[in-house]
């Protein structure tokens, strides 16, 4: 843990919804929860409130650590807090944890009121426009009617855009990083396949796993197994691991003999202690299903057409999963619409996971870009 700039312990919040969200599949939440925290402090009139959307398997816990839990720290700490990029000393920042997700807000492991027993399987689908919806409603409650920025990177900077177009008038930045307008069909195929490891696990059971007291353990492992994969790039596994054997020799098995093998399995076996499968379906469908320009006959310049904010577009030169060329797309339909775009492509070896990681280039950038903002409302 760095102990300098850190936003010290924090807390999470519960907040309880009693109308009814409509989701986009035609599945309904009658009542649900959402788990958030909060860094920092609301200004007299709350506009220096910025929102945090996290990636595929991200929740609530952003920045800082618990009390009872030291060694927990929050995702993204090497970016918020006090001093830091996004800095807590000027910015009230929100982090929550998304609707179908497995820390706390309301999910596939939830009790649906209607039976007294989990949701599983019967939880609905969820959307990236679901949740931008669920976030508005959060933000209503805390008495936030526009955000001076939303930021997040990859799936959560799909929410960013979102944001851009379903609430243009709350929003005056949108920072979105190592993200993309849609998936491309290898990404779809990627997630599919991690699905099937989970669907076919004899311990799935059509995803209600909960009554049987058992979790599709191995069904899980091989998902995050693969995902990891696509998150970094062939650079850091090779100078990471290389072709390292744990034994110095060959043993000619099937069991672990490589560093990576070891590497990949030791996070399989972690991310299956604390995620939930059916959280990691719904998560992986909301990527697929994201794809603004759909309802514009595939046309992004007409999707941005509602888009009023000022926009931050960051991609990573080794993150193949979602490419800079992605990136650019987005741009460019920003630019037809005449908004005002800032866009960088940053070097790094670190491939899509290149956004959670301190990098100088990437962090100075984020830094400047908050530090305009923060002129907007201390000037």
């Amino acid at each position: 843990m760095e102990a300098t700039h850190s936003i010290g312990i924090v807390s999470a919040q519960r907040a309880q919804f009693n109308s009814p969200l409509a989701c986009k599949s035609g599945g309904i939440l009658p009542e649900y929860e959402l788990v958030y925290e909060t860094y920092g402090s609301l200004n007299r009139d709350k506009s220096n409130a910025v929102l945090v959307c996290h990636a595929l398997s991200g929740h609530h816990h952003v920045a800082g650590y618990y009390a009872d839990a030291p060694k927990n720290i929050g995702w993204w700490d090497n970016m918020i807090g006090p001093g830091k990029p996004l800095d807590t000393d000027r910015f009230f920042v929100i982090g929550l944890n998304n609707l179908g997700g497995c820390h706390g807000s309301t999910g596939p492991i939830s009790i649906n009121p209607e039976t007294g027993k989990p949701y599983g399987a019967g939880f609905p689908f969820v959307t990236v426009e679901d949740w931008v919806e669920s976030q508005a409603r959060l933000a209503d409650k805390l008495g936030i009617t526009q955000f001076a920025a939303i930021i997040g990177g990859s799936l959560g900077g799909m929410q960013a855009l979102q944001w851009s177009m379903a609430y243009p008038g709350r929003v005056r930045h949108v920072l979105a990083i190592a993200s993309a307008p849609r998936l491309t069909a290898q990404n779809i195929a990627f997630n599919d396949v991690a699905r099937n490891a989970i669907l076919t696990d004899p311990d799935f059971h059509g995803g209600n796993y909960y009554a049987h007291g058992v979790v599709p353990a191995r069904g899980l492992r091989l998902a995050r197994m693969l995902g990891h994969i696509t998150y970094l790039s062939n650079d850091v596994m090779a100078d990471k691991f290389g072709r390292m054997l744990r034994s110095g020799k060959y043993i000619y098995s099937y069991d672990i003999e490589f560093e990576i093998e070891s590497y990949l399995r030791y996070q399989g076996d972690k991310f299956a202690t604390y995620f939930d499968a059916n959280s990691y379906l719904l998560m992986t469908k909301a990527l697929d299903y994201f794809d603004p320009a759909r309802e514009f006959d595939d046309d992004l310049n007409k999707a941005f057409a509602t888009a009023r904010a000022n926009f931050l577009i960051v991609s990573f030169s080794t993150d193949w999963r979602f490419a800079p060329e992605r990136s650019r797309d987005i741009v460019k339909a920003l630019l037809h619409n005449q908004l005002k775009v800032s866009y960088a492509e940053i070097t790094s070896t670190h491939g899509h996971d290149s956004f959670l990681m301190r990098h100088a280039h990437y962090h100075d950038l984020i830094r400047t870009y908050f530090n305009n903002i923060a002129s907007e409302f201390t000037a």
